[in-house]
């Protein structure tokens, strides 16, 4: 048996003696000698090529915060946190602990002090900015996350941890809802799950049915007993507790659960302990990206590989509808990010996008001026531009002067009404007249806004904050089929954000498919910057 086998309880107090030992080894000098002409040059050598560090050691006057005698509480506090970051999926080897320890233990002077002074507080600053915000820059993993990361000011950082009590600021560090937590013990599970071998033999199969009986069947059916769907059983047959187990496993994997196992639903059942790991450790960075965003009492939660939009009251949802997404192309995958939605349109205009307006209609008018005829072209005065007097093959994709629109109509591009909360990138929720896209399971076709399955009842939940008829206003502003737009008196905070495993409301993590291979990358680029997964294989 490896050293990973053995049980986290013991492992946990060899961790809490291992701590007292060292430090009851220190050479650490006396509280006296502390401020020392050798060792504050040390501090401030070793300090001044990081503004934060340089800082918080000339306000404090070089005074220790690692390395006295009375700095036992806070050692104890850090070296017990590196000690456990890998149960956070962070990079433990980065934050050098067993190189301090060394550094520690041999001690022979107050400069070799002054330096390693400056050492504990930089990898403190590491530690503490990793397991708070991420320990990968979301951007470089991927263009698609666009999100603005909270990140900390180190200097108050320092300042803060030296007047707190050192183990309460370390433990309220990482991201403190539910979630983060559910998703640590899911990642022990799976770990526990990997080191009994996984969940077995995959099914090869097409589409296994109720009444279906054979090699298949048995191999479906021994793979979710192990995932905890089902009872343990003989029977080679697909019977009513196998397909109750499949209707399950499809409802929490976002599948249409209709209780057959066809080639969606076996390509998810197949899916190893260790790609769901992965899944779980890239959504803890996740979180971590987003620890110190104010969610808000009420926010809309757009999650884009579970396709769907919601609306969340004081931690519960109170309304959900099914999306579309955009599409798995360059420039066409909806971004990551955090806003604030300030208004909706009712009989909104579609002003098309210039790059949607050169890639795609510019060569229609150059075969054919009259084609996409439901669409209105106008030059910078706002004049329409004659179709059959205009040469649009002079055109190119960089020189084209016109711009294109859709009137408000049944059939236009956003639908009846648009929900807008202004950015960069011109993304926003909206109806659709494409209502046949929601009946399919993966719904990545749009050109990157999101589209919603229920638009009216979104703009009711969203009305009914501020008037006690939204059904009744909603109604008079699309009757009227003029553009009209309707702000919200209160700006309501929206995330859109891409979280293939997450936690129910009973706390059972639920798996998603990695539509982008935006996880993927995040992983990638997590194992680039040092994470490197435990042996837990008995």
């Amino acid at each position: 048996m490896t050293a990973t086998a053995i049980p986290p309880g013991i492992l946990g107090l060899v961790h809490f003696l291992s701590i007292s030992l060292f430090l009851l080894l220190v050479a650490v000098p006396r509280p006296a000698m502390a401020n020392s002409p050798a060792y504050r040059q040390a501090v401030a050598e070793a300090a001044a090529s990081d503004r934060a560090l340089a800082e918080f050691y000339r306000e404090r006057n070089y005074q220790p915060l690692w390395t006295s005698g009375a700095d036992s509480g806070r050692r104890a506090a850090l070296f017990g946190a590196l000690d456990r970051a890998g149960e956070h999926g962070l990079p433990v080897e980065r934050y050098g602990a067993a190189d301090l320890r060394t550094a520690f233990a041999e001690l022979r002077s107050e400069r070799q002090r002054g330096r390693l002074e400056v050492r504990v507080s930089a990898a403190f600053l590491r530690y503490a900015r990793d397991v708070q915000t991420g320990f990968v820059d979301p951007a470089s993993a991927d263009e698609g996350i666009v999100r603005e990361v909270p990140k900390r000011d180190p200097l108050q950082t320092l300042r803060s941890f030296a007047v707190a009590d050192p183990a309460a600021f370390i433990n309220e560090l990482p991201p403190q809802i539910r979630q983060y937590g559910e998703l640590r013990r899911a990642r022990l599970d799976l770990e526990a799950v990997i080191a009994r071998g996984g969940w077995g033999a995959t099914v090869t199969a097409g589409t296994l049915r109720p009444g279906d009986s054979g090699p298949s069947v048995v191999a479906l059916r021994d793979r979710l007993i192990r995932m905890g769907y089902v009872e343990r059983s003989a029977t080679p047959t697909f019977d009513g507790a196998l397909q109750k187990a499949v209707q399950r496993f499809q409802f929490e994997h976002g599948l249409a659960p209709d209780g057959v196992a066809g080639p969606g639903t076996l390509a998810e059942v197949n899916v190893g302990a260790e790609a769901r790991l992965h899944a779980v450790l890239v959504a803890m960075e996740r979180l971590r990206w987003m620890n110190g965003i104010d969610l808000g009492k009420r926010h809309i939660w757009v999650n884009l590989p579970d396709f769907t939009a919601k609306i969340v009251d004081d931690g519960k949802v109170t309304f959900e509808s099914v999306t579309v997404v955009g599409m798995n192309e360059n420039g066409r995958r909806s971004p990551e990010f955090s806003d604030q939605m300030e208004f909706m349109v009712v009989n909104p205009t579609w002003n098309v996008p210039r790059s949607i307006t050169v890639k795609e209609y510019l060569p229609m008018l150059q075969k054919n001026p009259r084609s996409v005829g439901h669409l209105r072209i106008t030059d910078r005065h706002g004049r329409v531009v004659n179709r059959e007097a205009t040469d649009f093959s002079q055109f190119t994709a960089s020189n084209f002067p016109f711009r294109m629109s859709q009137p408000p109509a049944d059939d236009n591009a956003l639908g009846l009404v648009k929900f807008m909360f202004p950015n960069p990138w011109n993304i926003y929720l909206h109806d659709t007249p494409s209502k046949s896209l929601f009946q399919k399971e993966v719904r990545a076709f749009s050109h990157g806004c999101i589209r919603l399955g229920r638009p009216f009842d979104f703009a009711y939940a969203l009305l009914a904050r501020q008037t006690d008829d939204p059904v009744g206003l909603f109604e008079r502003h699309l009757k009227t089929r003029s553009e009209t737009t309707v702000r919200l008196d209160q700006p309501v905070p929206v995330h859109l954000v891409y979280f293939t495993a997450w936690p129910s409301a009973r706390g059972e993590i639920e798996y998603r498919r990695d539509v982008y291979g935006r996880d993927a990358r995040v992983f990638d680029a997590m194992q680039a910057a040092g994470l490197v997964l435990r042996d837990v294989r008995g």
